[in-house]
């Protein structure tokens, strides 16, 4: 069991859960006896890794028991059925605490599934437990650490759910996602996950933030497909949009002609090392076939790149103008306990007005038309999913006066702001470490954008020597 930095991707081995159930069908393994494996994971791993808030391991092992009966009898509710799933604990659970990593909600118990919870008990799968976030799902940490190196962070918000799945407690778990809060953590813990089109997936409660998105990590590709679509299936998407569209199975694998390299704002602060193995990477992708275009090569490109420039600004003030209302109620109520982190988020939030705020929309609206623009010009945008492996706990990336302990979100604020479907693949380890490779599509190509990453991680994980 990998326990510090030692991560190489073609000799790491995810969790999955796909691959269990040809056993539950011909009666050779059980979902109960998955969830138990899981479960030994769970109290060897989780003394360090700390990527839980509550279990409920009595509740699981009843749902554990209702998906075996019904794989005996022949008749299982979905391809989850039976998978044990992490929720972040942002997300109401019916029969567990919501305390969203705030002390203030330490008593919180809504009593209440979020529509994403709902879909997946219907679709059979086992609610095991909620998963460590920052606080609110904002820059404040947690405990959680992370499972390739205890000295560092898992990232964040979706912090448990990250490093749940990379220390193999399950084999997927439900985060969320304004700024870089799937993305990000998934590449430093070497998740599978999508940041689906904003709207894709039902946000139940959660729909404060304009651009904030349910996300899925998983230890595969058809683990986190199957999760997403099946939720989609039977929740929707956001209320006045489409939900996420494709099959109920991982899109066959699609070979990409031309991909743009994105550097975003992220490039100016790449880690070197990370630098070097990325353009590697995209060496070996062409040598494969794969046109490989970048900003200079197009006057579209190079005008997307100045429209995404200032995303992480973008985000901060969005947020900051949107958050201030549940943080002032807060306040109200409980008269302090708020990190300064949120504090400073609120000050900002209080400074602007409402032509500040109709400002912003109107840069993101622009950033989103650049974007469309370069649609014909290749079959997605590649980067990465972070400026480097996971920081050391102590280490702080400071963005125009907010602070960041999880990891600078500087490859993943544009997709929040663009909206669009962002995959990340666990192709690379630097130091010893994961890094992800991300991979972007417009607006409601998921589906596709899942085939460009079957084919992708089949390509670059068999050429890893």
């Amino acid at each position: 069991m990998l326990k510090s930095a030692t991560y190489s991707p073609k000799d790491f081995t995810q969790l999955t859960f796909h691959d269990a159930i040809p056993a539950f069908v011909d009666g050779r393994d059980t979902p109960r006896a998955y969830l138990e494996r899981c479960l030994e994971t769970i109290a060897e791993r989780e003394p360090v890794v700390k990527a839980w808030v509550t279990l409920n391991e009595e509740g699981a092992r009843a749902a554990a028991d209702a998906s075996t009966a019904r794989y005996t009898a022949g008749r299982p509710l979905s391809s989850i059925d039976g998978m044990p799933v992490g929720i972040k604990d942002l997300f109401m659970t019916r029969d567990m605490p919501t305390k969203m990593g705030s002390p203030l909600y330490e008593s919180n118990f809504p009593k209440q599934d979020s529509a994403c919870v709902q879909a997946l008990r219907a679709a059979g799968a086992v609610i095991l437990g909620k998963t460590v976030t920052t606080e609110l799902g904002m820059s404040h940490p947690g405990p959680t650490t992370n499972p390739f190196d205890p000295s560092r962070t898992p990232g964040g918000s979706s912090s448990g759910s990250a490093a749940a799945v990379g220390a193999r407690m399950v084999p997927a778990a439900i985060g969320s996602q304004v700024v870089g809060s799937v993305i990000r953590p998934a590449g430093f813990c070497a998740n599978y996950a999508l940041k689906p089109t904003m709207g894709a997936l039902h946000r139940g409660e959660r729909l404060a933030f304009s651009q904030s998105h349910i996300g899925v990590h998983a230890g595969s590709l058809e683990d986190m497909w199957h999760v997403s679509i099946e939720i989609a299936k039977r929740a929707g998407g956001d209320p006045g949009y489409p939900g996420l569209f494709g099959g109920d199975r991982l899109h066959p694998p699609v070979v990409p002609r031309r991909l743009i390299l994105a550097e975003t704002e992220g490039w100016t602060s790449l880690d070197e090392d990370t630098r070097a193995a990325f353009e590697q990477l995209l060496h070996r992708l062409e040598r494969g076939g794969v046109e490989i275009i970048r900003r200079g090569d197009n006057p579209l490109i190079e005008a997307f790149e100045r429209a995404i420039s200032t995303s992480l600004v973008l985000c901060r003030d969005i947020c900051a103008y949107e958050l201030r209302w549940t943080l002032n109620n807060l306040l109200d109520q409980f008269g302090s306990g708020l990190s300064e982190s949120l504090m400073s988020r609120k000050a900002l939030g209080e400074s602007m007005s409402i032509d500040d705020y109709r400002m912003a929309l109107a840069q993101r609206e622009e950033a989103r038309r650049a974007h469309a623009a370069i649609a014909p010009l290749a079959d997605g945008l590649i980067t990465l999913s972070s400026i480097g492996p996971a920081p050391l706990m102590a280490n702080t990336d400071r963005d125009s006066g907010i602070t960041h302990t999880t990891g600078l979100p500087a490859f993943n604020a544009w997709t929040s702001v663009l909206g669009s479907p962002a995959i990340t693949l666990p192709l690379l380890a630097v130091r010893g470490l994961p890094v992800g490779v991300q991979i972007v599509g417009q607006q409601h190509t998921d589906d596709t954008l899942a085939g460009i990453g079957r084919w992708l991680s089949d390509r670059v994980l068999a050429s890893v020597s």
